[in-house]
């Protein structure tokens, strides 16, 4: 069983609008829950988004300076980015602005006052022309009433009370009384709990938190960002300034660190906008198990088990409760190793609900693609950052190039666990508080400073080994002096991590989000190659069997499947079903599996057979293409459920093997056997009347485009003989019943030995059962150029032209569309427009077509109930012939003869006991060969003449004149149909003139 999935397949470049969405850190409607139906939703989408030049500054004068940036109005969102997108930042909530006011400026001045939740006031200057401005404000009146409407305003107020800030900036002097110097809660009573507070925290409140107060400065630290919070906003309303990054950059203080993440990160919008979301989740699937709840268990006891919360009941359950939440949420994405290290220190310092918001951002948003089953995030981020270190440190690069040691066997765990794991945490949570105030580009930043720094002990490493041990030791000195010989005592008080963060944010500060992006549209398409190739050996090797396919063959089985899933997505990978017995073959079977549906299966199955597509050869005079479109037919619905051995209404890559497997390699007694089996519905061994006839719809559809008659006659042959000889083994009316009695609809009508011998009775059907049927499955190599593009929909699948590889390089699908239509019109119009549709067997190309056998039934065999009983020409003889007709290459037991009487049997053995047969088969070949004789034919007379027709010229003449006389008198009651009306108008247009 095999996990296949089309992810990185499906990547498309963020828009201009998704990027301004992540710079301002603005949840995205995939990471948004859908709203109540109550709620008013549609409005919101209403309000045109617009973006316009501005002026921002403080409402306090010399608080700050001015900046020159654009305000964007995204509803429900007012943002603002300075010129330089790093000095100044805003994301403000609509529904925290209070009152917005136009200032009377003197004249050319358009200016707007904004007061905020918490008391602050934002003066902005609209620096565009006047109608630009008027617009902006009009959509900023709309989207405001929107907020109003929806009652956000209402719920600004309890949320704020959940956020520490407020407490401390409110009341600094009781919640100082309230901690101990580290920000932990102090207790009561020695056998009480902390005291309760309106506000949320982590672990770290009831465990304490990591790392020494005195020596981390956490008294000075909250007194910067006290003073720092109460001019420039705070959660909802926070203005980033310059001050603001510095002041991230010297470490956040352990109590504000939780706020200040998801404050940075943008998670608290999400939170604000789902109140009692967590809660409802949780709640709604308590005691529900799947494959990432097992594995969450499996790691609960491995995240950060240093820590002293950790080692209790109450930190395993919190998180253990923020992990299922976040695999109930994302079911596809679930649970990956290493959210457990994420997961633990986050709850450190922030509550469940912030916990699994914030975690929502970072696997979605900042590290998208880090945790995902094939973790192709993390590998195009080593492949960027081996390409940085080769851009920066070209010495490094080239010596681990020579020693052969690979870079990401230490890197990965750094940017998996975002230092963590590496570090000791209080360095760690250093570099957490960058990234999430400055981005993703932090991570490649330090890990560079870090190569850097070592750079001579690197240049003397071997092999991995070493070059994981000298990282081990850098790490357990970072707080030790960087100078530890130097006589400055300034120089010495300097900590190794603080020389990194100093290397890391001066000398590799070149190290941009632009470079970043470009880096990792460079090397994508590399990385989902190396992935999909593993994935593929992977599937392959996890197949039960591989039937009579090769590994190469079964991955080519692989490709076309990979293909058709990327037009049609299947659902998630789901577990099997629990069966009561297990066996040891069963023992690794209760792994997820990717299962396909029908529509999957009809684009698969039009990859690798011929006639379950509809090719369409186009010349139009510019070019001559392929155009390919899947066919839609009962026999693909009935070929889905016959593979589907299970009857889970899914076919899964190995149900592919084996049903191909059925076929591909099949014999000509063998492929008739699987069709009649494929044809049989309650598989009794015998076909109904009625699934005769779909058989031959089938026969139909599959030579719908062949050249010529031939198939069609094949098809009309096998019909006749089939109910001529289902006919014949029908039980026989009574004697004086003329009547025949209507069939049963489960009436056993065709075996498959009575099949094998109509089919047997047709070259040409005897020619599609032993080579075309099986040569109908084609496994042919993906085309090299074949991406996502070319996966959206039926297109052409082959091109030649003038354009050559130009075309296929340049033109998206869209584009190939629009000139392909273009160029069919113009070819029309010249008149070299031309479609021709390619045969599914193409055995013949011509329409001389060979003349194919005649049935197998002679005329004396013809006892059909809807043709009348047949005598046959021997049977003055007593003697009613039953051939067997030979294959070369089959025996002949395996075609079933007609049944005989035992008197005919009895007279058989004697013919053949004398050692004569030929007469006997001179008679079969014969009778074979002989003109089919009609009951029309056996009129007799009781005075026979001597003419053929048995009666006399002057009768004949007699009986002719009858005749006319009869036609003349149905042609004078019939006449040619007409009424009198129609006849007048008929001879109107006789007189009618032609018009000028």
């Amino acid at each position: 069983m095999s996990t296949i999935s089309t992810a990185l397949r499906n990547f498309k470049e963020p828009t201009k609008d998704e990027l301004t969405e992540i710079f301002f850190s603005i949840p995205s409607a995939a990471s948004t829950p859908p709203a109540p139906k109550d709620e008013v939703t549609n409005k919101t989408e209403e309000v045109e988004r617009m973006e316009i030049n501005a002026v921002m500054s403080m409402g306090v004068h010399g608080e700050e300076d001015s900046y020159a940036g654009k305000l964007y109005l995204i509803a429900p969102y007012l943002t603002f980015a300075s010129l330089d997108r790093k000095s100044v930042r805003l994301t403000l909530p609509l529904s925290t602005i209070r009152r917005v006011e136009r200032l009377n400026a003197r004249a050319g001045i358009y200016a707007l006052s904004l007061a905020l939740w918490h008391g602050s006031k934002i003066i902005v200057q609209l620096t565009s022309l006047r109608p630009t401005a008027d617009l902006f404000c009009s959509l900023l009146r709309d989207a405001l009433k929107i907020e109003l409407q929806k009652g956000q305003m209402k719920k600004v107020k309890p949320f704020v009370k959940t956020c520490y800030s407020e407490t401390l900036v409110t009341e600094s002097a009781t919640v100082a009384d309230q901690e101990h110097e580290d920000g932990s809660l102090i207790a009561e009573e020695k056998d009480s709990g902390p005291r309760e507070s309106t506000f949320h925290g982590g672990l770290g409140l009831r465990f304490k938190f990591p790392g020494d107060p005195r020596k981390l400065r956490e008294a000075s630290k909250i007194k910067l960002w006290t003073q720092y919070l109460k001019t420039h906003g705070r959660n909802l309303t926070l203005l980033r300034y310059p001050q603001c990054t510095r002041l991230v950059q010297v470490g956040l203080p352990n109590r504000l660190r939780g706020e200040m993440w998801e404050t940075l990160s943008g998670s608290i919008f999400l939170r604000f906008s789902n109140p009692g979301y967590y809660e409802q989740l949780l709640k709604d699937n308590e005691g529900r198990t799947s494959a990432s709840t097992e594995d969450i268990e499996k790691d609960l006891h491995r995240s950060l088990p240093e820590y002293a919360g950790y080692q209790s009941e109450d930190g395993i359950s919190a998180l253990r409760r923020v992990l299922q939440a976040y695999a109930f949420k994302n079911p596809e994405l679930g649970y990956c190793q290493a959210m457990n290290i994420l997961a633990a220190a986050i709850l450190i310092y922030m509550s469940e609900e912030q916990a699994f918001w914030l975690l929502e951002v970072l696997c979605d948003r900042l590290l998208p693609g880090y945790y995902a089953p094939s973790m192709h995030g993390t590998l195009l981020d080593q492949r960027v950052f081996e390409s940085l270190v080769q851009r920066c440190l070209p010495m490094i690069h080239d010596h681990f190039q020579a020693v052969d040691v690979q870079l990401s066997v230490a890197s990965l765990p750094w940017f998996l666990s975002l230092f963590i794991n590496s570090m000791p945490m209080i360095f760690a949570f250093r570099i957490v508080d960058c990234f999430f105030c400055m981005g993703p580009k932090v991570l490649f930043q330090v890990g560079t400073a870090i190569l850097k720094i070592n750079g001579e002990k690197l240049l003397q490493v071997q092999d991995d080994g070493h070059f994981l041990h000298l990282m081990r030791d850098y790490f357990a000195s970072l707080g030790e002096s960087a100078h530890p010989d130097s006589n400055d005592p300034r120089a010495r008080a300097i900590t190794r991590f603080q020389e990194l963060l100093l290397v890391s944010f001066r000398e590799f500060a070149v190290v941009t989000e632009e470079m970043i992006q470009g880096e990792r549209r460079r090397f994508r398409s590399e990385i989902i190659h190396s992935i999909e190739s593993f994935a593929k050996r992977s599937a392959v090797r996890n197949l039960r069997t591989l039937e009579r396919f090769t590994k190469d063959q079964a991955g080519l089985v692989y490709d076309s499947l990979y293909r058709a899933m990327c037009v049609f997505p299947p659902p998630p990978a789901t577990l099997p079903p629990p069966s009561l017995l297990t066996t040891d073959d069963q023992a690794g079977a209760d792994k997820p599996e990717t299962r396909i549906g029908l529509k999957t299966f009809q684009y698969f199955l039009s990859e690798v057979a011929t006639w379950a597509r509809d090719e369409k050869i186009v010349s139009n005079g510019f070019q001559q293409r392929v155009d390919r479109s899947v066919a839609e037919h009962e026999f693909i619905d009935r070929l889905f459920f016959f593979w589907d051995v299970s009857c889970r209404g899914a076919l899964s890559f190995q149900d592919l093997i084996s049903g191909l497997d059925g076929v591909m390699f099949n014999g000509l007694m063998e492929n008739i056997e699987w069709f009649f089996n494929l044809h049989d519905k309650n598989k009794d061994g015998f076909l109904t009347k009625d699934e005769v006839l779909t058989l031959s719809e089938t026969f139909l559809f599959i030579f719908r485009y062949e050249i010529g008659d031939a198939y069609l006659g094949a098809v009309s042959r096998f019909m006749s003989n089939a109910f001529e000889y289902g006919d014949a083994l029908l039980p026989q009316p009574e004697e004086g019943d003329d009547s025949p009695a209507p069939l049963p609809a489960n009436q056993p009508y065709l075996n498959l030995a009575t099949f094998r011998m109509v089919v047997l009775a047709d070259e040409i059907l005897e020619s599609f059962f032993e080579t075309d049927l099986t040569a109908s499955f084609r496994l042919d190599p993906l085309p090299e150029s074949f991406d996502a593009a070319a996966t959206l929909g039926p297109s052409s699948s082959s091109s030649s032209g003038i354009l050559g590889d130009l075309w296929s390089t340049i033109a998206t699908d869209s584009n190939k569309k629009m000139f392909n239509m273009f160029t069919d019109e113009i070819g029309k119009a010249v008149g070299k427009h031309q479609v021709v549709h390619k045969p599914s067997i193409g055995r013949y190309t011509t329409l001389e077509e060979p003349k194919a056998r005649e049935s197998l039934l002679t005329p004396g065999m013809r006892h059909s109930v809807s043709r009348g009983s047949l005598r046959s020409i021997d049977e003055k003889d007593g003697v009613r012939l039953t051939p067997e007709r030979t294959t070369p290459g089959i025996s002949p037991g395996r075609v079933s003869p007609r049944p005989v009487t035992p008197t005919q049997e009895k007279k058989r053995e004697r013919v053949v006991s004398d050692g004569d047969s030929m007469p006997l088969i001179q008679k079969a070949a014969a009778a074979l060969l002989e003109r089919p004789q009609f009951e029309i034919d056996h009129v007799e007379s009781e005075d026979e003449g001597d003419d053929a027709f048995g009666v006399g010229e002057d009768e004949d003449e007699g009986v002719d004149e009858n005749v006319m006389d009869e036609v003349d008198a149905f042609l004078e009651a019939h006449d040619s149909g007409l009424t009198e009306a129609d006849k007048e108008v008929a001879k109107g247009l006789i007189d009618a003139k032609p018009m000028k």
